[in-house]
């Protein structure tokens, strides 16, 4: 059980802290408030704190980039404008861990909260897609062509 709890702290670590350094460069650079969710989604992973809820949070702001920004360069990151595989593995990295856990070492564990398995992966996937969903319906407005 302990190997499972190292992996998944790193996991949780590795991507939640990446995706907020991303976002905190986004707020501070030209993007400004768009990079708030971002940090906070990450946080909250990387802490293992509400984890279903971060996850799904994580999986729609990755839906939404893939839909936004990188579908129509193709799959592969390192064609220019940059593909999707990052974003997706991003997306399905965060709902694995929504669905397994955030482990023993995790602030969710460390305050009772037990949200995983199949709730937390029906929390993820319909934030997620729910989410992304409702953003792109809310605010997407592509520059016409």
């Amino acid at each position: 059980m302990q190997q499972f709890d190292l992996a998944v702290l790193i996991l949780r670590v590795v991507f939640g802290v990446f995706l907020a350094v991303h976002g905190y460069n986004k707020f501070f650079g030209k993007g400004g408030l768009t990079g708030t969710t971002e940090i906070g989604a990450g946080l909250f992973l990387a802490a293992g704190l509400l984890t279903p809820l971060a996850g799904g949070a994580m999986v729609a702001l990755m839906l939404v980039a893939i839909w936004v920004a990188h579908r129509k360069v193709g799959f592969f990151v390192f064609r220019p404008g940059q593909g999707w595989e990052y974003c997706a593995s991003i997306a399905v990295v965060s709902f694995c861990v929504a669905t397994m856990g955030a482990g023993r070492w995790s602030l969710d564990h460390a305050s009772g909260i037990h949200f995983h398995g199949w709730s937390g992966a029906l929390t993820a996937g319909l934030l997620g897609i729910g989410g992304a969903v409702a953003h792109l319906a809310i605010s997407y407005r592509p520059t016409p062509s």
